[in-house]
């Protein structure tokens, strides 16, 4: 089974998807982590995004691999940060990590969160989510986890939705099916809780 859980930047998908994979012993998939590595492989390397996106040779687990490579703290600086969104919307690199998604998430159980997992990835995930928050409460859990301010996190985020949503391939929308959940001022058990019972629905 596969629970596809999206929504914008600050929402919560990291922390809730890697919990709700914890209360059901699914694998948990952060799909950025692969964006990331595209970024920092071209930041390190040059050449086009594309072609290391399709030759991407990537672990995804508890610690983050690229080319057997521990970069997990690495992928998380704010220079590979913006050099993921700007390889995210090209259109190539989407195309063939989505395909990469597509092939892990073929086998076995998981959590798998994104932008595009209920939309293009796994449209035919039994449980989908559309995870969201107040603009104000994802700059605030945002600014809080890079150790910065939350008005310079608030503009930069603005900018961030703007390009998620705009752009022409695959972009950030609510999948046809999904569950809705706004988790300001949800604790993060709460939203664990809801989303566990709407896989117990659905097995």
């Amino acid at each position: 089974m596969v629970v596809a859980i999206d929504g914008p930047a600050g929402a919560g998908k990291s922390s809730v998807a890697r919990a709700v994979a914890r209360a059901l012993g699914f694998t948990y998939l952060n799909s950025g982590s692969m964006y990331r590595a595209v970024g920092l492989l071209t930041l390190r390397d040059g050449g086009a995004a594309s072609e290391h996106a399709e030759k991407l040779d990537i672990e995804l687990g508890d610690r983050v691999l690229v080319n057997g490579e521990d970069v997990t703290e690495t992928l998380r600086e704010p220079e590979v940060s913006e050099a993921a969104s700007r390889v995210a919307t090209n259109d190539r690199v989407r195309s063939a990590l989505a395909d990469k998604q597509r092939e892990l998430l073929g086998d076995g159980d998981w959590v798998v969160e994104g932008r595009d997992i209920g939309t293009v990835v796994a449209p035919g995930a039994p449980v989908k989510i559309f995870l969201t928050a107040s603009p104000e409460e994802r700059a605030r859990r945002r600014a809080a986890e890079l150790g910065t301010d939350v008005d310079t996190v608030l503009r930069d985020q603005a900018l961030r939705d703007a390009q998620d949503e705009g752009r022409a391939h695959s972009p950030l929308r609510m999948a046809p099916g999904a569950v809705s959940l706004d988790t300001t001022g949800v604790t993060l058990d709460d939203v664990v809780q809801r989303i566990v019972g709407l896989v117990h629905e659905a097995s």
